[in-house]
């Protein structure tokens, strides 16, 4: 009577622990598409209209914010674009600029991970529209071991790391760790 209610258990674990793997990894394709959030590693190029001494390029620091004269540390980690520059903006005007305006756009992205069975694993420079294979390449391709049909993608979404197993067609984003794993035979 243990065994078979034991095999059962066994079996619902199992499939419990695959039906996860597949959740996360629909979430993380959502994710390719979603709005690009900053974080430590991005490069900005912020301009104030009309104030060239503010006009310049900045690092999202290891603690997630810009440092900009007059105002001093902006929260960056997390924020789109758009809303960094309304920050900026809402900054400036509590008591140094009248009706500032502010553009910003990302100048260069923190960096994508490589591990496992590629020929030379490591930190790149992320591309644009760069996926999973675009990857591999990068990183010198695949070794005689590598299992070549999915990978495992870990990624950070608010706050919370995730790892799913996905074709090496998958978009990945900036920051994004992409690990080969060996095949078995």
């Amino acid at each position: 009577m243990r065994y078979p209610i034991l095999s059962l258990l066994l079996a619902a674990l199992t499939l419990s622990g695959c039906a996860g793997q597949g959740h996360q990894a629909s979430y993380i394709a959502q994710q390719a598409d979603a709005p690009y959030t900053l974080a430590s590693g991005d490069r900005l190029r912020v301009i104030v209209y009309g104030q060239d001494s503010l006009s310049n390029s900045y690092n999202v620091d290891g603690t997630g914010r810009i440092s900009m004269p007059l105002i001093g540390f902006v929260e960056a980690q997390g924020m789109t674009v758009a809303q960094v520059e309304r920050t900026i903006e809402s900054r400036l005007r509590n008591g140094f600029l009248r009706d500032p305006k502010v553009a910003a756009e990302v100048i260069s992205y923190r960096p994508f991970f490589i591990l496992g069975e590629v020929t030379t694993a490591g930190q790149y420079p992320y591309i644009s529209g760069m996926t999973v294979q675009n990857a591999i390449a990068v990183a010198g391709g695949f070794t005689p071991r590598a299992a070549k049909s999915t990978v495992d993608l870990t990624r950070v979404v608010r706050g919370q790391s995730l790892t799913a197993s996905v074709p090496v067609t998958e978009k990945i984003r900036p920051g994004d760790t992409v690990t080969i794993r060996e095949r078995f035979f």
